[in-house]
């Protein structure tokens, strides 16, 4: 008999044998080309190229390789059985293909932008990178690499360049599909109109014919009792600006919308998209550019022949995008190729996405106060198996990939914040956090301790109770895309994994990261970090149907956060130099204000800095535990001596290039200065270092 691994590989080769190998992209579409950077020059790389378009996808849906794309059957078809549709996409390639390091990076955008230029090349954030300033310090340019980023998320709203993508909408023997769903709206300022979903969303508009049966309601956390709204106070259809025609995908409250609250409208919707073909579309991107010389039409593939090996890169949303994508085994085409071989995979958690279900809403997540009622985080979420001994259940993301038999080498990076905001202990220990579990072999985890989830662009408190987060980590990302590079072209293996264990007592549970937490005076400590709950979806959840609207909240999965140092700053990762030798506490969470509603509750994404006392006196005068920084570096010269020497030792364990050893010197250096001579009597915060270009994301 014919093992079940091998039945599954024999069925999704065999099915591309019967069809054109490249039928999954029929069109490339160029619409415009040119040269990059007015025609600059980036080291060995030449000048590069800039060539946007749009891709025009046929997908077969009986085959195999399609069979967990969620509602597929229900889709149109055209004349030849395929289902179509098109989005967007953007490529940057040296101009010359012998310059090429025959290496493709691709991007899956955050909701519709680009974010790897800003990222590797300090650059700035836009996404129309044309001129030389869109380079940044030239970074992956000079290595060659053709950079690529297509549309992936149907819900993205147009403007400001973001990737557009046109996906179908099911319908059942012809008809219009009908769901109730649900739409939580949480404001940080007072409003009376406010989109059904964020993020730069469309989301789905109720159905006219169904209002009556729409109800709105609010409660101040998530598992609290929802308190009905009246009918009268709210309607369907406003405007943010008064000068534009009422959104039907906006909802207006006449009592307005109170900061931190949550608000939530269940309503019937219809037509729903069919959101697994962006996952498709990622997939079958890759396909072509990596793999085929001409699209069907004939039409050549500006890299025809000039890959040898793919890459694939996300943040956030992207990054759980990615972990989706070999949860589901679409990381293998039609034709059964895997499609990238290595995947960096950045600040996501263990979480997944709402992105292959009918209905879904891609933008949703739950945060320690928002969404809990989306399924982005469910079970299983490690790369090696676990077990949830309340349902039975046992599996890991992986598991299709090794059925399949083609797994990608994988680094996983992330930061203090997602232990506190995207239950990251679940990468690597039991859904009860009582034991470590090993990662896959194929994969590494690198959490730099006391970072925050993004790279803001300012540091003030805004709507916080402390100050912004200022650490950096975009250099040792720089080492590890290249580690990540060698690892699947030449097989040199990166430094072992490196974050927090329960074993080594450097992971544990909040309660006991309290009691061993310094106690500073006047910094609130949170509740609580995100244990996201088991949702009882209903009978067809299996079928990717969500039948109960709202959920039932069952129990939470447990997840932990890394132990404190005496100073409050996280263990058991990676130290950058600036934690090596810190001037205060770095922190993965921030606590909303009273201006934010619902104080004391974690913020999404933002970490906090509480810096030392400057000398003995004020930190006798505040009763600060923490020694000052007069006591820790008698001088600059010193504290930038001790910067230099934990520089050089993570150049020495390959987690810092040549090229960033001196910028993040120099960083250090302009940062005690702004530090030393802050106004310490005064709530400001502005201690960024002037002119540095920052990345958020989400």
């Amino acid at each position: 008999m014919v093992s079940f691994r091998w039945s599954i590989v024999f069925i999704v080769l065999t099915a591309g044998c019967f069809r054109p190998a490249n039928a999954a992209v029929d069109r490339i579409e160029i619409i415009e080309r040119g040269p990059f950077a007015n025609g600059a020059k980036f080291g060995s790389a030449g000048t590069y190229e800039w060539v946007r378009g749009r891709l025009h996808f046929a997908v077969n849906p009986s085959d195999p390789a399609n069979a967990r794309i969620v509602d597929l059957s229900r889709a149109p078809t055209d004349k030849r059985g395929m289902v179509t549709y098109r989005g967007d996409f953007l490529l940057l390639t040296p101009r010359d293909p012998a310059r090429r390091n025959r290496r493709l990076l691709f991007e899956v955008g955050n909701r519709g932008n680009i974010g790897m230029l800003s990222f590797f090349n300090d650059a700035p954030t836009t996404n129309h990178p044309l001129a030389i300033t869109d380079a940044g310090n030239g970074f992956l340019f000079r290595r060659g690499y053709s950079l690529l980023w297509t549309a992936w998320n149907w819900d993205v709203t147009a403007g400001d360049g973001r990737f557009q993508i046109e996906l179908p909408i099911a319908r059942e023997n012809k008809e219009a599909i009908f769901s109730r769903i649900s739409a939580e709206i949480t404001v940080n300022w007072l409003s009376r109109c406010e989109p059904l979903v964020w993020g730069n969303s469309r989301g789905y508009p109720p159905v006219t014919d169904h209002l009556d049966t729409a109800v709105l309601t609010v409660r101040n956390h998530q598992r609290d009792l929802r308190t009905s709204v009246a009918t009268d106070q709210w309607h369907i259809g406003c405007s943010l600006n008064s000068s534009d025609e009422p959104n039907p995908a906006h909802l207006y409250f006449a009592n307005g919308f109170k900061p931190g609250r949550l608000y939530e409208l269940i309503y019937v919707a219809r037509d729903p998209r069919i959101v697994g073909l962006g996952l498709a579309a990622i997939r079958d991107s890759l396909s072509f550019f990596r793999f085929e010389n001409t699209d069907l039409a004939g039409s050549p593939n500006p890299l025809a022949g000039e890959v040898d090996h793919t890459l694939i890169f996300g943040i956030s949303q992207s990054g759980r995008v990615i972990q989706h994508l070999l949860y589901e085994g679409m990381h293998v085409d039609e034709v059964g190729r895997m499609v990238f071989d290595g995947a960096l995979v950045h600040v996501a958690g263990a979480g997944k996405g709402s992105f292959n279900h009918r209905f879904a809403q891609t933008t949703r997540h739950p945060s320690v106060h928002e969404d809990h009622q989306y399924p982005a985080d469910f079970f299983p979420f490690a790369t090696t198996t676990q077990k949830d001994p309340l349902t039975g259940a046992r599996g890991d993301v992986l598991v299709r990939a090794r059925v399949l038999g083609l797994v990608p080498k994988i680094i996983y990076t992330g930061t203090s914040s997602e232990y506190w905001t995207r239950a990251s202990s679940l990468l690597h220990t039991d859904v009860d956090g009582t034991v470590d579990i090993p990662l896959d072999h194929r994969t590494r985890l690198y959490v730099f301790t006391g970072a925050q989830h993004g790279v803001w662009a300012y540091s003030d408190k805004d709507y916080f109770d402390n100050c912004i987060n200022p650490l950096d980590y975009r250099p040792p990302m720089r080492a590890l895309l290249l580690h990540l590079d060698r690892w699947i072209a030449d097989g040199v293996l990166p430094p072992e994994s490196v974050y927090p264990r329960i074993k080594d007592n450097t992971l544990g549970s909040v309660s006991l990261w309290k009691s061993e937490f310094p106690l500073i005076a006047n910094l609130k400590l949170p509740r609580t970090n995100l244990a996201p709950p088991r949702l009882s979806l209903g009978q067809r959840w299996s079928k990717g149907i969500i039948d109960t609207v709202p959920p039932d909240y069952g129990l939470s999965f447990v997840t932990l956060v890394p132990m404190p140092d005496r100073d409050g700053i996280d263990m058991g990762g990676v130290r950058l130099p600036a934690v090596a030798a810190p001037l205060g506490t770095y922190l993965g969470w921030n606590l909303r204000n009273s201006k934010l509603g619902t104080e004391g509750r974690i913020s999404r994404w933002s970490g906090s800095f509480i810096p030392f006392a400057l000398d003995r006196n004020l930190r006798t005068l505040i009763a600060d535990p923490r020694p000052s920084i007069e006591t820790r570096y008698r001088s600059r010269e010193m504290y930038l001596r001790l910067v230099r020497q934990a520089s050089r030792g993570l150049h020495y364990r390959g987690f810092l290039l040549d090229e960033d050893v001196p910028r993040v010197i120099r960083r250090a250096g302009s940062f005690y200065d702004r530090i030393i001579v802050r106004n310490t009597t005064s709530d400001s915060c502005g201690y960024t270092v002037p002119g540095e270009i920052l990345h958020k994301s989400n």
